[in-house]
């Protein structure tokens, strides 16, 4: 055996302890007798042994994994460290159907694959399977025949929420039929529905193990996925299922979903509320940030544990690291969105930019395509808002484009030039551009005048005739604040009496509640209901303004009204914003008061208004055909004063610039090994000092971490006596690397044990990278991992690639030429692509 064999053996070894094998040695005795042996070479032992261990006869030639009976579940062959695994494919096929095996695991210690020969192709996999995991997993016999033969018809749903609901007497009769269906929550598929589905089966059919549905908002993907999870379990081609989320406010509404559509045969549990129960489960909800913190999935999780991983907002939830989640998991795949791929049509691909908000979309577009298995950019089902719009399920905004002076000179090529004389007396400029609104140009006049605009315009309610319930979507959680407010003093004038600053509700992750703001606003009970007709369910609160809770996967139907006061730069949240308004709704279904409903002259919504005041309409189409256009005079007598005056007068008299601070002293001190005890002390009372605030300690039980994160820097960090700041926590937790605030809190509230190296997050990153690429040269994996590490730790490296100035590796000590020149071709170019797009560089600072 050779050093390269029995260092991949001792990496295999690592692998199994890890996973709970117990191993026993085969090639030593006859095939029906296992002997067990207590095995393990260590690194130490490999060097005593020298040349002489390739002339051992005697060690590791397969493993044979058993289950708790004794009985042979997995081959595992392995290879050498040169060698790719799947070198061994037919070899242990052979054997595993000599064992009466039906998984086999392919490793040569960097590179795993885990084959269900009953199922299809080798898979990688980035650890090995716990034998519990695959014990669950051997209950599930695939049956691809079944799953594509099983009748899908539009009542599937509803034989499980009713099965003998057409034997019931109101079912029966026409008339009462539509009252029982509401009346018993029922869901038939509608026809789009049922084709998704049986694009699905004859994917399946075709020999496809990865699916994408695209679509719109409002068109019912969670109702869809139940279907389809329906299928996978009904016809035992799943045991269990997980849908991953991008939102925390999203995992309790799917949850709440599955459980109406599937209860009767199908438990459904969210996996940070039951951590221990999970396995007992059909279906398990969670985000994909809880699991790929700390490598989480890696670490609880085995990579049989789920049959079928649906991924909803794909595009979002898969993107970047998370990917890793997603592809962690052995077996199907479906994926979930609502952003069609060609929504980026008029972006110049021959000349791409990552500056582009656009360039970064239609890259993560093309890779959730790709991760689907639909290389030819075709998803398996498509249904467009306009498919929608034209099958009467879906409705089409009115698009009222508003600027103010102000905004226009915002969004124009020069932006809005302030001309002002510095301390020295010389004359100065400085241009805005609209990203900068709210952030370091601010004008209270254009806040007012937008929401005057927007509430003088709003669409009614066609009911009780106050504003229609509305969004509005700030640039910040302070701009969120001042919008509120503004909202609030307005609608006291407009309607005396009726509010009490309870008109428009901030909804951000500051506010105390928020996520149960957004249901309550959702389930028309938020801060009271019936205000103006006693009959009538509607929330008292009329506006939410948000930045963006409420943007991916919030249902609201009756919404009427939605107001951008904020430039959009990114063409997904842009849809998916616009996909608020887009459901239809009958306002007589919360009227309980028959002898009113005949007065109410338009019930049904026809139309939702999009209020757009800074261009996003424009920026995103080029030629957009707008159904409204407002123009917005300035107040009597306002206005900019030419050149040569005081300075620029903005809407309402008022100008506000809050720039970058000027360095007033530059101090540097270096501390001595004297100040290391004074350090940890340091830490220690912070810790003492956020454990004891409770502010803090209830926004992270919640997993509110952005709101975690606020509240240290405004109220925690430098402040007087201890002058807490991010440096001074980090120099005192004494770690090879850049820590992160959220890492200091978690490892202070105990979620995690300990702060990670530099090198053990560099591990994880490349396991990441392997599971994603799945790298094919065996031999050159060592050399491959040497590249990545370099590339993300050293920006020497990273810059020589770059301008590919190639003879500087020559001498550099990080990474030399000869290093290079074992990196395949294609590794040379993908490794920065992939960096660039997946990793983020600051973890790995000094």
């Amino acid at each position: 055996m050779s050093v390269k064999e029995a260092t991949a053996r001792i990496k295999i070894n690592k692998l199994l302890e890890v996973a709970g094998w117990r191993f026993f040695l085969e090639g030593t005795a006859p095939a029906n007798i296992r002997l067990e042996l207590s095995v393990t070479i260590k690194s130490s032992d490999l060097e005593a042994l020298g040349e002489n261990f390739e002339k051992i006869n005697k060690g590791f030639i397969d493993f044979l994994l058993l289950d708790t009976k004794g009985f042979p579940l997995i081959v595992l062959e392995a290879k050498s460290e040169d060698k790719n695994p799947l070198v061994g494919k037919e070899q242990a096929r052979k054997y595993a159907r000599s064992q009466n095996c039906r998984f086999v695991i392919l490793s040569n210690g960097n590179l795993h694959y885990f084959w269900d020969l009953e199922r299809g192709n080798p898979y990688v996999i980035t650890s090995f399977p716990t034998p519990d995991s695959v014990i669950g997993y051997q209950q599930v016999t695939p049956n691809p025949r079944r799953l594509i033969e099983d009748q899908v018809n539009d009542d599937y749903i509803v034989l499980t929420q009713r099965p003998n609901y057409q034997s019931e007497a109101a079912w029966r009769n026409e008339g009462e039929r539509p009252g029982y269906i509401q009346a018993n929550k029922l869901h038939f598929l509608r026809p789009y529905q049922l084709k998704a589905i049986h694009a699905l089966q004859r994917a399946v059919k075709d020999g496809r193990d990865r699916f994408l549905f695209e679509m719109a908002t409002g068109t019912g993907k969670t109702l869809t996925a139940g279907a389809v999870i329906k299928l996978f379990l009904r016809s035992r081609n799943a045991r269990r299922v997980l849908f991953l989320v991008d939102r925390l406010e999203l995992e309790d509404q799917a949850k709440k979903t599955f459980a109406a559509l599937l209860s009767a045969d199908f438990q459904t549990v969210i996996y940070k509320e039951n951590r221990d129960d999970w396995r007992h489960a059909e279906i398990v909800v969670t985000t994909v940030q809880s699991l790929l913190f700390n490598n989480k999935y890696q670490r609880l999780f085995s990579p049989t544990d789920f049959d079928l991983v649906i991924s909803d907002e794909a595009h979002r939830s898969i993107g970047g690291n998370a990917r890793a989640v997603f592809d962690y998991f052995i077996g199907y795949k479906l994926g979930l969105t609502a952003t069609p791929r060609d929504y980026l049509k008029k972006l110049d691909k021959a000349k791409p930019t990552i500056r582009d908000p656009r360039e970064f979309e239609r890259r993560l577009l093309l890779d959730t395509y790709r991760t689907f298995g639909c290389e030819d950019s075709q998803p398996t089902f498509r249904y467009s808002l306009l498919d929608g719009v034209k099958d009467g399920y879906l409705i089409n905004p009115t698009i009222v484009d508003a600027r103010t002076e102000i905004t226009t000179e915002l969004l124009s090529e020069d932006g809005f030039v302030v001309a002002f004389t510095d301390d020295m007396g010389e004359d100065q400029r400085e241009a805005f551009k609209q990203r900068e609104f709210e952030k370091r140009f601010f004008a209270d006049a254009t806040n007012q005048l937008l929401c005057k605009t927007f509430l003088e315009n709003a669409l009614r309610d066609p009911v009780s005739g106050e504003i229609g319930k509305s969004i509005i979507f700030a640039v910040s959680q302070n701009h969120a604040a001042k919008l509120a407010q503004i909202l609030n003093q307005m609608a006291d004038r407009m309607f005396p009496g009726k509010y009490q600053s309870d008109f428009a509700v901030q909804v951000t992750s500051q506010i105390p509640d928020a996520q149960q703001f957004s249901i309550n606003f959702s389930n028309n009970n938020l801060l009271g209901s019936a205000n103006f007709l006693p009959a009538y369910k509607t929330s008292k609160a009329r506006v939410c303004v948000t930045v963006g809770m409420m943007t991916t996967g919030y249902d609201c139907t009756d919404i009427l009204n939605l107001g951008l006061i904020r430039p959009i730069f990114s063409p997904t949240d842009f849809i998916q914003i616009k996909g608020r308004g887009t459901r239809n709704h009958n306002f007589l279904e919360q009227l309980f008061d028959d002898s009113l409903k005949d007065g109410v002259s338009q019930p049904q919504k026809t139309t939702f208004k999009l209020f757009d005041f800074f261009a996003n309409c424009e920026y995103f189409e080029e030629e957009f055909n707008y159904d409204e256009v407002l123009k917005l005079p300035l107040p009597k007598g306002k206005g900019r004063e030419g050149e040569g005056g005081e300075g620029p007068v903005v809407v309402g008299g008022t100008y506000e610039h809050l720039g970058a601070d000027i360095l007033s002293m530059v101090k540097e001190e270096t501390i001595g090994y004297e100040g290391m005890k004074i350090d940890r002390m340091f830490f220690e009372k912070f810790e003492d000092t956020v454990r004891e605030n409770e502010t803090i300690v209830a926004a992270v039980e919640a997993g509110q971490w952005d709101r975690v994160i606020d509240y240290v820097n405004r109220k925690v960090f430098d402040k007087p006596k201890e002058y807490y700041t991010l440096d001074k926590l980090r120099k005192a937790a004494a770690v090879d690397r850049l820590l992160s605030l959220r890492e200091i809190m978690e490892k202070i509230f105990g979620l995690i044990p300990r702060f990670k190296s530099k090198d053990e997050l560099l591990e994880e990153e490349f396991a990441k990278f392997v599971t994603d690429c799945k790298p094919k040269e065996a031999k050159a994996i060592p050399a491959i991992k040497t590249y990545f590490k370099a590339y993300v730790i050293s920006g020497q490296v990273r810059h020589i690639i770059e301008s590919k100035q190639f003879t500087d590796l020559a001498t550099n000590p990080f990474f030399s030429t000869r290093d290079f020149r074992a990196v395949p071709e294609k590794y040379r170019f993908l490794i920065p692509d992939y960096v660039k797009d997946y990793v983020s560089l600051n973890q790995f600072a000094a």
